[in-house]
């Protein structure tokens, strides 16, 4: 992957911390919660469909800023945890090369072909 995309993503990691120190939340909650996102990925013990729907869900850039503003907006602070921590988690991941997933392979991203068979 290309090292623009790589710094891209730290500064989003980046981001993704700085909200979370904005919340006043204990890190150990940061810390804990960190892999969490990755549950989704036992949408791929249904059907790889399934599991890149689940994933994606968890892991869009997207999905986490609208929760994130929504606890800004609503004033709940656990949305913003979220919401934060998505994002953290979904930069950390695309920095790891691991991107949104195609319905047809777990290693079919759209950063790339990811595991043993990329070339």
């Amino acid at each position: 992957m290309k090292i623009q995309l790589k710094l891209e993503y730290a500064a989003f990691l980046l981001s993704g911390i700085y909200a979370f120190a904005q919340t006043g939340y204990s890190w150990w909650w940061f810390a804990g919660l960190f892999l969490a996102p990755d549950i989704s990925m036992l949408g791929y013990t249904i059907n790889t469909k399934a599991g890149a729907f689940c994933y994606n869900i968890f892991h869009h850039l997207g999905v986490a800023i609208i929760v994130y503003l929504a606890g800004t907006a609503l004033s709940l602070p656990y949305l913003q945890v979220i919401g934060s921590i998505l994002f953290s988690h979904s930069a950390f991941d695309r920095i790891l090369g691991y991107g949104l997933k195609y319905p047809d392979s777990f290693q079919n991203t759209h950063l790339g072909k990811i595991g043993k068979k990329a070339e």
